[in-house]
């Protein structure tokens, strides 16, 4: 059982941030408000210490008007805001040792020299893929305000006492508290997809834009050479369809449009800024024969550069910039050129000229303007942003693409029912189909509204590739795929816009500018991957395809295959799923790039990126690997400039770590702990499956236990809880699903089963030597265990009451938190503790921080919760459950 915990050591900028803020509630609030809730907060604090009972917090709650209540949740929510800050910048969230310097010299005392890893890196892709998949509860007013606290907070520990506008930088701070506090934390309207495009670029213009360049320039040192441009990046927010109405053709051109404007007009702000720094005369320096010729094609008519020729390029330059600005975007930029000349072509072109002043300057003689600076930067960011940003997936259901593609084979007289067709039917028409460049939709045919907006956004698709480049759009993931012929009618449908083309003649390859990516998501699906991707590569048509590319995409989902099968039997079938494709794609010659669909929580994928990424199989990273960032990770990644080069950089070493280090396990070893995973797994998922699936009183239980409902009336996205309008589970979607859990503090997708699982097994020194020697169940159990530190089942019982079925609630709560204590029991067993996180002394100490301050919320939500269900109409009522929900959300952290 668990032992006692050790007192909490509070994180000084934590206790700074608190007293601002305790502040600023007493100059706004009053005495009276911040007497009331200081006396629930350090009661509260008594209660985690063991020197109170719930029913002194409970005394406090009771004396809190309604107006009270909701200002009580807003200055709990800050507080944990301003927390979560304070541990982002001391590093408590941080892996230890995960950037490329420790990377690099791991793989050196390996052996592995800098020459293999730089040949290993020209191979490589690391994506970081943004999705607006809902589970940000935070208004992106208040994320600023947070970010800007982050930036002051820099200031004060380089010792600074103003601000560069002349503010003492401690009032600065306090203005950005007061101006929290006084911004509404709900959005009053559900956003729209160009909110979510809004939010996203923000992140992407304002934080990875700058970033990435540098975090180059710092790898180009520690490898003593050009680093190749194998991390970039990729986004989802536009073409991600998958049931979401609200994504049609002019969503995708607005995410591209605004992401070519704001890529170009940095590089327009960077040009003017070079056009500053070269100031280099002719008179001192030496002219080479292609930057003057540069030079002088610019036709800068400025005579007092005439013995300036990097300026009178730049001019150029800037010039033909702008006027690529113009014809992309649709509008002249900001700074208008001295000059008029032609756009470039390409991301290519420009980076040719940027190339030809670099190699002046490098032959200029000295060693000081070689490489680097702004200029290198430059050339760092057209090489990985081009002129699109961040590359653009699409993603459809397959549901949807067999329905449409169904309809232009009967419109176009080919084939009457193919929805009756067996696969292996489907197949053989769709390649007889691809074979010939003829498409099969009409200007004079009747579609319906479903065809006629998928078609719609693949021709947009299509206009998108001539006007930004290739590298704008690379990749159509199909949800719910299952089989071959999922795959090739998306070719079908890409072969309607020019985006899919025949062989030119016999020998020859196919050739197909969007790569057709299934996503297995199910557990069954999972298993069925290796033989789908098997019969996909015996196709000669796609095998020759897939060669002339190089590489395959496969996405993962770690969030349905979690509803699906429990937290053990989800990643264990990843885990086996990506094993058993690497052999597939070895006998087909192609190198293999999985993309996994993680979220924040832990039940949705969650956790550490580092140690995930390191946990792979060996074999089937190999360099090459995208990674979803959802919701609340996004900004917890990538608010700030420090924090996004923190987890960027953690995303590339583990890449470099997972792809050349070598196993730790023998062949021999492997093979058992596999065998008592896989018992293991059987006998996780059979308890999962009995406790959510095996009883249809159970979707009632978990609809009333938690609060789902209401987490449906946040406007925290732009697509519907649920694909259909069925209250099944299967039908949920994963993210309401894991979320509603965690505001409960159940977190039952997180851990249940696993219990019944370890036990179940009863050989604990192999266990024990299993969580020491592999990767896999090390990341597996650490995860969890945050999970299980973060769930109370004290605080859970409160939620039983809202189940209207008292004797139904006791049943399935008893087994939930008879699971609940049997999985922490095995894990402390397994793990040698004595309690949860005795071993991982800052990550306690951050959920024990936050604990005291999550209690009340909770207690508070369920009173509310009872209120809102009994029929009470008050406003205020629906205001503080939303708010509670969104300050338990941002005290757990990765709670969706």
């Amino acid at each position: 059982m668990a032992s006692a915990s050790p007192p909490i050591t509070q994180n000084p900028d934590v206790r700074f941030l608190g007293r601002l803020l305790g502040d600023v509630i007493r100059s706004y609030g009053g005495d009276a408000l911040f007497r009331r809730i200081e006396y629930i907060r350090s009661v509260s604090v008594d209660r985690a210490r063991g020197i109170a009972g719930a029913e002194a917090i409970d005394a406090g709650l009771d004396a809190l008007g309604l107006d009270d209540t909701l200002a009580f949740v807003r200055g709990f929510m800050l507080f944990s805001m301003l927390a979560n800050l304070a541990e982002d910048r001391q590093g408590v969230t941080a892996e230890p040792d995960a950037d490329m310097a420790h990377a690099l010299a791991r793989l050196e005392h390996q052996g592995i020299d800098k020459a293999r890893i730089l040949a290993m890196l020209e191979r490589a892709l690391v994506v970081p893929v943004l999705t607006a998949h809902p589970t940000e509860v935070r208004r992106k007013s208040v994320i600023d305000h947070r970010n800007r606290i982050a930036e002051l907070m820099q200031l004060k520990d380089g010792g600074a006492e103003e601000t560069e506008d002349g503010d003492l930088v401690e009032e600065a701070i306090i203005r950005q508290i007061a101006l929290l506090w006084q911004t509404r934390a709900l959005r009053r309207e559900r956003l729209y997809v160009a909110d979510e495009i809004d939010t996203a670029l923000a992140y992407l213009r304002d934080v990875l834009l700058p970033t990435l360049p540098a975090l180059y320039a710092r790898w180009d040192r520690a490898l003593g050479a050009r680093t190749p441009s194998f991390l970039r990046l990729g986004n989802w927010i536009g073409g991600d369809r998958d049931g979401n109405p609200n994504v049609q053709a002019d969503q995708l051109r607005l995410v591209l449009a605004r992401s070519a404007e704001a890529v170009l007009g940095s590089y327009l702000d960077a040009i003017h800024g070079l056009g500053a720094e070269l100031s280099i005369s002719t008179e001192l320096a030496p002219v080479d024969q292609q930057l003057g010729a540069l030079a002088d094609d610019a036709h800068d008519p400025g005579r007092n550069r005439s013995d300036e020729p990097y300026r009178r390029a730049l001019t150029g330059i800037y010039a033909r910039l702008a006027a690529t600005f113009a014809a992309i975007v649709g509008h002249a930029p900001p700074r208008p050129a001295r000059v008029k000349a032609a756009a470039y072509a390409d991301p290519a072109a420009l980076r040719h000229d940027l190339s030809t002043l670099a190699r002046a300057l490098a032959d200029s003689g000295g060693d000081t303007l070689k490489s680097g600076g702004a200029l290198g930067r430059l050339i760092r960011a057209i090489d990985i942003f081009g002129f699109h940003l961040a590359a653009l997936d699409l993603r459809q259901n397959a549901d949807v693409h067999e329905r449409v593609v169904a309809e232009l084979l009967k419109v176009a007289g080919v084939e009457a029912d193919y929805l009756a067709l067996d696969e292996a039917a489907r197949i053989a028409l769709l390649r007889s189909e691809l074979a010939h460049a003829r498409p099969l939709s009409s200007g004079w045919g009747d579609y319906s509204e479903e065809t006629q907006s998928e078609l719609g956004i693949l021709r947009a698709a299509a206009e998108a590739h001539r006007l930004y480049g290739p590298a704008c759009i690379g990749i159509y993931n199909i949800s719910k795929s299952e089989s071959v012929s999922d795959m090739l009618e998306v070719h079908t449908l890409l072969k309607e816009v020019g985006l899919y083309r025949p062989a030119a003649s016999e020998g020859e390859a196919p050739e197909a500018a969007i790569m057709a990516v299934p996503l297995f998501e199910t557990i069954g699906d999972l298993e069925n991957a290796p033989a789908v991707m098997a019969d996909w590569f015996a196709l000669p048509e796609i095998a020759a395809l897939s060669k002339a590319r190089g590489h395959q995409e496969v996405m993962v989902g770690y969030s349905d295959s979690n509803k699906d099968g429990g937290y053990l039997t989800s990643v264990w079938s990843l885990h086996q799923a990506s094993r058993a494709l690497a052999p597939v794609f070895d006998k087909a010659g192609v190198a293999m790039q999985l993309f996994h669909g993680r979220g924040g929580a832990v039940g949705r994928g969650g956790g550490s990126s580092f140690a995930a990424i390191q946990a792979q199989p060996p074999g089937t990273v190999n360099g090459r690997i995208r990674i979803t960032e959802q919701g609340e990770v996004i900004a917890a990644k990538y608010g700030t400039r420090e924090s996004a080069a923190i987890n960027l950089e953690a995303m590339a070493s583990a890449t470099l770590l997972a792809s050349l280090e070598k196993p730790k396990l023998s062949n021999k070893d492997y093979d058992r702990f596999a065998t008592a995973m896989a018992s293991i797994s059987e006998t996780a998922f059979g308890a999962y499956r009995d406790l959510v699936y095996g009883d249809d009183a159970f979707r009632t239980f978990f609809r009333q236990i938690t609060p789902l409902t209401e987490i449906a009336g946040l406007k925290i996205g732009s697509r519907p809880a649920s694909r259909t309008k069925s209250d099944r589970i299967e039908d949920l979607r994963a993210i309401p699903w894991v979320f509603s859990w965690a505001q409960a503090r159940i977190m039952l997708p997180g851990w249940y089963g696993v219990g019944q699982g370890l036990s179940g097994f009863g050989d604990m020194g192999l266990l024990r030597e299993m969580l020491e020697a592999w990767p896999f169940l090390a990341a597996t159990l650490a995860n969890m265990e945050m999970v299980l530190a973060k769930s109370d089942m004290k605080i859970a019982a409160y939620y039983l009451p809202l189940v209207e079925d008292k004797a139904m609630g006791d049943r399935f709560f008893g087994r939930i938190r008879d699971g609940w204590n049997q999985a922490q029991d095995c894990l402390l067993a397994v793990t040698r503790q004595t309690r949860l996180l005795e071993k991982h002394q800052a990550l306690d100490t951050s959920i024990r921080l936050r604990l005291p301050y999550i209690e009340p919320l909770n207690l508070l939500q369920v009173e509310l919760l009872k209120r809102h269900r009994a029929g009470e109409e008050d406003p205020r009522i629906k205001e503080g459950i939303e708010l509670s929900i969104n300050a338990i959300a941002t005290a757990l952290r990765n709670s969706g």
